[in-house]
């Protein structure tokens, strides 16, 4: 059910693969090809290192709206379940993740109303808050959430909603919730009930596992859709966020399989000699690019008919091609290279048969591009004063924002909105999820394990 369909009006509103990057994991067999490929990339971009045209993003703004969610009331409900207080602190920190809005500290609030009518906008006003949200439980047969938001400085009710109470999964109220306001203040739609995945590996030898996940944007409510005991690695999601396609050792062997995420009935649909990796789907959900080894071991991209089974060889170089990614029409590839002599970004027309054409220059590092939903702009990993960072890469000019400053930074996937970025992040010895706005507000979230290679479900 969609979000309008489910929100019912109180009042009008007014208004992988292969890995060419430092995070490989170093196992036998293929898996280690793509390791010792990684790790040789990264050893001589590491001792070229030179200043190119690259942009770096230290901060997030200056100018955060000030927004204060005030703690709901279960209206003396005994025993609410699940406890609605909590839900403030998940709006906030939704809110926050977008680099735009501070969230007041509840324990600063001036007053707390649970209704447009008990607004004093001349107390807010003094503690120069910008937008107010209010909400209460309404007791009855079914349970509902009664929420409102208020523009602190025009004092106009920018929305009033009742929303059924989901008792299976509360944060889903809250992160659609926060969707509402974001949407309403900046007129983007927000990702906060949206789905990512990523692989955690965990444990030691010899009791070492790696879990493809299914988890909530924020890394919470996490779901292990497999465990195996080899490895997993560079999970896609298909367009309609359906299908999840992943490489998998489990045989001893490199295998792409797709699974259905409804039925976690699965399918090998790559398994030739050497090397399968990074499988990625096209808009349409009817060819997967793939990376796969010629009998002489080179590395080239090529796509998949999923209804024939039929092959189509898109790259012919002697150099490693890899982590091919399609743009939002469909037509055009990005694909990883290093026939410049370093891992660079490179382009194909894959429907009109024409040269791949180099788009980054920055730097002797730039791979794993992922195209973002408008189709101008591209996350990469790109080296940058000796760490490997997410940058952003716009398409047109091929200049690149770095928005990160770790030392390991990899794996970096859009939000449907193109406003968030998640990554793996490496703290200590192991990857953690973090998300990092286009302003450069960096935000831990919850994960367990070595996590690595995670990315974003394209549906809101």
């Amino acid at each position: 059910m969609s979000l309008s369909a489910s929100l019912r009006l109180f009042s009008r509103p007014t208004i992988s693969p292969v890995w060419p990057t430092p995070s490989t994991t170093r196992v036998s067999g293929c898996a280690g090809l793509c390791a010792l490929v990684a790790t040789a990339w990264s050893l001589n971009c590491a001792a070229v290192w030179a200043d190119g045209l690259t942009v770096q993003v230290t901060q997030g703004s200056l100018n955060k709206l000030s927004v204060a969610v005030v703690p709901f009331t279960s209206n003396g409900v005994a025993g609410m379940t699940p406890n609605v207080t909590d839900y403030a602190a998940v709006i906030g920190a939704d809110l926050e993740h977008t680099g735009r809005f501070a969230a007041v500290d509840p324990k600063s609030l001036p007053q707390h109303p649970h209704s447009i009518k008990e607004v004093d906008l001349a107390q807010w006003r003094l503690s120069k808050v910008d937008y107010v949200l209010v909400g209460q439980v309404v007791p009855g047969a079914e349970m509902l959430i009664d929420f409102a938001a208020i523009n602190v400085l025009t004092a106009e009710t920018m929305f009033h909603y009742v929303l059924p109470i989901n008792a299976n999964n509360p944060r889903r109220d809250a992160h659609r919730m926060a969707n509402i306001l974001y949407q309403k203040i900046t007129g983007i739609d927000g990702v906060f009930d949206t789905k990512i995945a990523f692989v955690s590996i965990e444990g030691q030898p010899p009791h070492k596992h790696w879990k493809l996940v299914v988890a909530d944007y924020d890394g919470e409510n996490a779901r292990v859709i497999l465990d195996s005991p080899q490895p997993l690695m560079s999970p896609s999601f298909s367009a309609d966020g359906a299908e999840i396609a992943y490489v998998s050792f489990e045989a001893n062997h490199a295998q792409v399989m797709v699974q259905q995420l409804a039925s976690g009935q699965r399918a090998v649909v790559s398994e030739h000699l050497g090397v399968n990796g990074a499988p990625a789907f096209s808009p349409d959900g009817k060819l997967l690019a793939l990376t796969l080894s010629q009998p002489n071991g080179n590395l080239d991209v090529y796509l998949l008919n999923r209804a024939t089974q039929s092959l189509t060889r898109i790259t012919d170089d002697p150099a490693i091609d890899t982590e091919a990614s399609f743009t939002p029409d469909g037509r055009s590839l990005l694909f990883t290279s290093d026939r410049s002599g370093r891992p660079q970004v490179y382009r194909l027309d894959w429907q009109s048969g024409g040269k791949a054409t180099r788009l980054s220059f920055d730097g002797p590092y730039t791979a794993r591009a992922r195209v973002s939903a408008d189709g101008k702009s591209a996350s990469v990993v790109t080296l940058d004063s000796g760490g490997y960072r997410v940058g952003v890469m716009d398409l047109s000019s091929g200049q690149i924002r770095v928005l990160t400053n770790g030392v390991q930074d990899t794996s970096p996937s859009f939000a449907p909105n193109g406003q968030l970025l998640v990554y793996a992040s490496k703290r200590g010895s192991q990857s953690r999820l973090s998300l990092v706005s286009l302003d450069g507000v960096i935000s831990p979230l919850k994960s367990s394990g070595d996590v690595k290679d995670p990315i974003w479900c394209p549906v809101h």
